[in-house]
């Protein structure tokens, strides 16, 4: 293999990639990164077995095909170190040698098919949907995801596949958020009965992933894995085996509630400056809803109180339910700060259901007020 390529193209796809490589593994071919050139198309691969990643990488000029692998760490450095902007890749029975315009390094050579396969996409069934959708949709339920918990099902996003939409829902049995959006099926794709839960880390890889210049993206799920494909990047990522929390019952239906529609910046300013007294210890604020404003207030022992006054425009009896101010944050943070959303409460012991008017709903469970 002989090629030219563009430095800052190719630490691009290597960055994006490496967040795959396992730090530890048994197989040490896993530390690596594969690099195969046909034609004039290079694609560079990655995998951890249980997740893996295909990126072309532009702006290669191609001498002789061939495939390289290549240790993450030191050609990831090599890289980043570099001021040229072209480097040359040479392989030979040698060695693996990489040229800039005043420097040349040699590193070992590996056996390119001692690395696994990564599965590329050649599905003709899928969802299509927008990429900026399908972004703002990890965007908004990644957080609420539980990769700690026992509950295994909760370490990862559910999706949800009609024949013209998509849902997406992650929770961690404390809040739950809800994100949906237009989605077309090709060939009449369905997944079937089973879940099809995406690990938070897939999920992760796939955000980065996407760029501005995608338009659409395709999904095709298997009943164990799943493959997600953009314009440059193909991923892989095996299911996350359980069973989600029927999540349709958690959001509330009542009769008394009462819904009020706030501006997102004031809101998430307000939030933090109640939380300036709040620890781990007393994560509770107090959400005061009362004729024509809103009060946060907060208070810890040893640290002091806070109380903060938004006006709003709400009408009917004061109500008072305490949440985690760590949870409406990250609610407020996935949001355009230009925007309003509504929130719906009914009294200090139900659950608080904020929405926006593109499809997304997030809910809160309250605190107990004495064990603030």
């Amino acid at each position: 293999m002989k090629v030219e390529c563009n430095r800052e193209q190719l630490l691009s796809a290597v960055q994006s990639a490496g967040t795959v490589v396992p730090s530890r593994s048994p197989k040490e071919i896993l530390k690596h990164l594969k690099l195969a050139v046909v034609e004039q198309t290079a694609v560079l691969m990655a995998t951890d077995m249980d997740i893996g990643i295909r990126i072309e990488v532009p702006e290669i000029q191609v001498e002789v095909a061939g495939s390289v692998v290549l240790p993450v760490k030191e050609f990831g450095s090599l890289l980043r170190e570099s001021a040229d902007e072209t480097l040359k890749i040479e392989v030979d029975l040698q060695g693996v040698t990489v040229r800039g315009e005043r420097s040349e390094y040699k590193l070992p050579l590996v056996n390119p098919e001692e690395f696994p396969e990564v599965p590329t996409f050649e599905e003709e069934q899928f969802h299509e949907l927008p990429a900026r959708l399908f972004r703002e949709l990890i965007r908004r339920t990644l957080f609420a995801t539980d990769t700690e918990s026992s509950r295994y099902a909760l370490g990862g996003v559910l999706l949800e596949f009609a024949d013209d939409s998509l849902v997406g829902v992650g929770t961690d049995g404390r809040r739950l958020a809800k994100m949906e959006g237009p989605a077309k099926s090709v060939n009449e794709h369905q997944p079937g009965e089973a879940m099809t839960i995406v690990p938070t880390r897939a999920m992760q890889l796939m955000e980065r992933t996407l760029s501005d210049g995608d338009a659409q993206v395709q999904i095709a799920v298997h009943p164990n894995h799943v493959l997600v494909r953009s314009s440059r990047v193909i991923v892989y990522s095996r299911l996350v085996e359980g069973r989600f929390p029927k999540w349709r019952e958690v959001f509330p239906v009542r009769k008394d509630a009462v819904t009020i529609e706030i501006a997102v910046g004031p809101m998430l300013q307000s939030l933090r400056q109640a939380a300036v007294v709040a620890n781990l210890e007393s994560r509770g604020i107090d959400f005061t809803f009362a004729e024509g404003g809103l009060v946060l207030s907060a208070t810890t022992a040893e640290v002091g109180q806070s109380r903060v006054d938004l006006p709003i425009s709400y009408e009917g009896n004061p109500v008072t339910v305490t949440l985690d101010h760590r949870y409406v944050e990250e609610f407020l943070r996935v949001l355009d700060v230009e925007k309003t959303f509504s929130v719906e409460i009914e009294d200090s012991e139900s659950a608080a259901l904020f929405t926006t008017d593109d499809g997304y709903g997030y809910v809160v469970m309250p605190l107990a007020r004495e064990h603030k």
